[in-house]
């Protein structure tokens, strides 16, 4: 009995899941902050490089996830914060404290 055809049709289907995966991943992120730094500069009306909350409901991320970026409560983000944030999402958590391996 010849499996050739059978695997090639198993390789086709796990590259076909792989690549979906992968577009809805990282990729995903990585999409999302392009975007959010494409248009950062735009949202920025007084070019002071840093987004009031006013101005980042024009950035739909940033204005999604403002409170998370800005993380020393200042009431503005900058680009690097942004940056900072979406790192954060690409790492996994750490391990909680004492958990058993």
């Amino acid at each position: 009995m010849n499996r050739t055809p059978f695997a090639v049709a198993m390789l086709a289907t796990l590259l076909a899941v792989s690549a979906s995966h992968a577009q809805s991943g990282y990729g995903g992120i990585a999409n999302t902050a392009q975007k959010a730094m494409k248009n950062f500069d735009i949202a920025d009306k007084n070019h002071d490089g840093l987004l009031t909350r006013e101005e980042a409901e024009k950035v739909p991320f940033i204005k999604a996830h403002f409170d998370e970026i800005d993380k020393a409560h200042r009431g503005v983000v900058s680009k690097q914060d942004v940056r900072d944030y979406i790192s954060s999402l690409q790492r996994p958590a750490p391990a909680a404290a004492g958990s058993v391996h």
